[in-house]
């Protein structure tokens, strides 16, 4: 089974990500990007579902020591925000940073799970 890490500060976001994934991936949850990348470091997964607005090293922070660390850079990883959820060019400026898909909260779950389909397809 395929793992995929949620970070978001945000429990409640958190949690209601992993529920929608549970049935279908093994999802570890983190609490930070520092979390995030200490954890990535035991146990690499798949495919990082990764919140945009985090206390502490946010979310495009956090993309940029994973792309700088060879052992992690090539992790699909999808931006997840609501700050620009009705910005046009978010989705360019997300993908020009470095992220591979970018998704907006409140969370659609048939477009996330098609999003994770897509990027995890390979098995």
């Amino acid at each position: 089974m395929k793992t995929v890490a949620v970070v978001d500060d945000n429990a409640a976001n958190r949690l209601l990500v992993e529920a929608m994934l549970e049935e279908y991936y093994e999802v570890v949850g983190y609490p930070s990007g520092r979390a995030a990348l200490e954890g990535f470091r035991q146990r690499k997964p798949d495919l990082v579902i990764l919140d945009i607005s985090m206390a502490g090293l946010g979310g495009v922070q956090t993309l940029k020591k994973l792309r700088a660390d060879d052992e992690l850079s090539a992790l699909p990883v999808i931006a997840l925000t609501a700050r620009f959820a009705d910005d046009d060019d978010a989705r360019t400026r997300y993908l020009a940073a470095g992220f591979d898909d970018y998704m907006t909260k409140p969370v659609n779950e048939e477009l996330l799970l098609g999003a994770l389909s897509r990027w995890l397809a390979d098995g």
